[in-house]
């Protein structure tokens, strides 16, 4: 009994092991050209270890992406949920996303965005999970702004899908400027269309986050 549940325990820790370095590669290599000998090296295992614990190559991209929103999750979404219903909520979205691609250590940036050029083009199972993460992350900002314009806190004539959609673009092609230059002025340049769009107030999490992460 003792055995078995050590073994699970190690499996476990032998999986997440094999995620961090296969989000890495990934983000390097793309999902669908991954080298499984260099993630089996890079994680300490064999390939037929590797296939062990995943069975197949697909399976190892679905939990690839699972572990990537995982991440998001807990870097972008949950502290941003902290922040009071409405504009304050969505600005605390977008300063999230900014200090998840600013310090987060994957060559790609966000790792959604990378992973949607790449199989933006290729129909199949893997794009449809990808599609679907992406589309909770736009509802996710939708949804804020809706409430923003419930409040009063967005002018009258402001359509919340419309601010929603261009926040969301703005965050993806600063990702993507950013991570050609690696200049911080792009990430402020984008805080300050936000506040434009959204007021001047600035939530303090983001900035105890990006200490905290940069400590890592």
């Amino acid at each position: 009994m003792a055995a078995a549940k050590r073994i699970r325990i190690d499996g476990t820790k032998s999986r997440e092991r094999v995620l961090e370095a296969a989000i890495r590669l990934a983000a390097i290599e793309g999902l669908e050209r991954l080298s499984l000998s260099r993630l089996a090296e890079a994680a300490g295992l064999s390939k037929s270890g590797l296939f062990g614990l995943f069975g197949s190559k697909e399976e190892l991209q679905f939990a690839i992406i699972d572990k990537a929103r995982e991440v998001f999750t807990q870097e972008v979404v949950m502290p941003a949920l902290s922040a009071p219903e409405g504009a304050p909520r969505l600005r605390a979205l977008c300063e999230g996303y900014l200090d998840h691609i600013a310090l987060r250590e994957w060559p790609s940036g966000c790792f959604f965005a990378s992973v949607a050029a790449e199989v933006g083009g290729r129909p199949g199972p893997i794009r449809d999970r990808v599609a679907m993460d992406q589309k909770q992350w736009a509802s996710l900002l939708r949804h804020s702004a809706t409430r923003a314009a419930e409040l009063g806190q967005l002018r009258t004539d402001e359509s919340p899908a419309q601010l929603a959609f261009e926040l969301g673009a703005m965050l993806t092609g600063a990702d993507i400027v950013y991570l050609l230059h690696r200049e911080p002025e792009i990430l402020e340049r984008v805080r300050s269309a936000l506040d434009v769009r959204l007021g001047s107030g600035r939530t303090g999490g983001g900035e105890k986050r990006a200490r905290g992460r940069a400590r890592r």
